[in-house]
């Protein structure tokens, strides 16, 4: 019997230093566990200052470039569309032609209506640009362009007529007259564009062209001044 009593003592106690053990592992693990929180609280702060110092180190180590096109490469680009044809006018004229007019024209003269069309083609030569003509100041273009001009004034000869000719009974007529009369019609149809005022279009469609085409290569401020 006191064996018993005694086995079974043995047991409880077993049991109860067992049960202090883990109580003890678990108070150390809970400790541990605080002690790190406590050293993580405490340097979150500098950690995150080190990662946004780092991220301003590698800024300016590696930064970002901006980059836009120098004058001279706009030049380049500019001259290569050479003449920029920014306006066409078509434009309609009666010529009269006449030789040996006078007291002997129902003899010898000659007399002929031209109803003329025609063309004028007007822009300005891009070769004519500079890099002096392109000043960058702050951040606005500076664009002095050349003149406008007329690059072509032709005669269109399928939708140009002789609309009535008259010679005189002793005369064939003058083989140079019809010649003569396209010439002028030329000539006419040339003035004719210009007195409407041909190349102020032109220069303005140049400008609005020319401010879209700077815009797209960065340029957005382009202030074109006068010669």
């Amino acid at each position: 019997m006191d064996i018993m009593i005694k086995n079974k003592s043995s047991w409880i106690s077993t049991i109860i230093l067992t049960v202090l053990i883990l109580i003890a592992i678990l108070l150390v693990v809970y400790i541990f566990n605080d002690i790190k929180n406590q050293i993580n609280t405490t340097f979150s702060p500098l950690n995150q200052s080190n990662r946004a110092l780092s991220t301003q180190v590698a800024g300016l180590l590696h930064p970002t470039p901006t980059i836009l096109p120098d004058p001279v490469t706009i030049i380049r680009q500019v001259q290569s569309l050479a003449r920029l044809e920014t306006i066409q006018y078509s434009v309609e004229k009666v010529i009269t032609a006449e030789v040996n007019q006078g007291v002997f024209g129902p003899l010898f003269g000659d007399k002929l209506l031209l109803v003329a069309h025609g063309n004028v083609i007007a822009g300005i030569d891009l070769n004519k640009l500079g890099v002096m003509d392109l000043v960058l100041e702050g951040d606005i273009l500076k664009v002095r362009l050349p003149d406008a001009e007329v690059f072509s004034a032709t005669l269109d000869n399928q939708q140009s007529y002789i609309y009535d000719r008259k010679t005189g009974l002793l005369t064939k007529g003058d083989v140079q007259l019809e010649t003569a009369a396209r010439q002028a019609a030329e000539q006419e149809i040339l003035k004719a564009a210009e007195t409407d005022g041909i190349l102020d279009l032109a220069m303005e469609n140049a400008k609005v062209y020319l401010e879209r085409l700077f815009n797209t290569l960065g340029y957005l401020k382009v202030e074109f001044i006068e010669q």
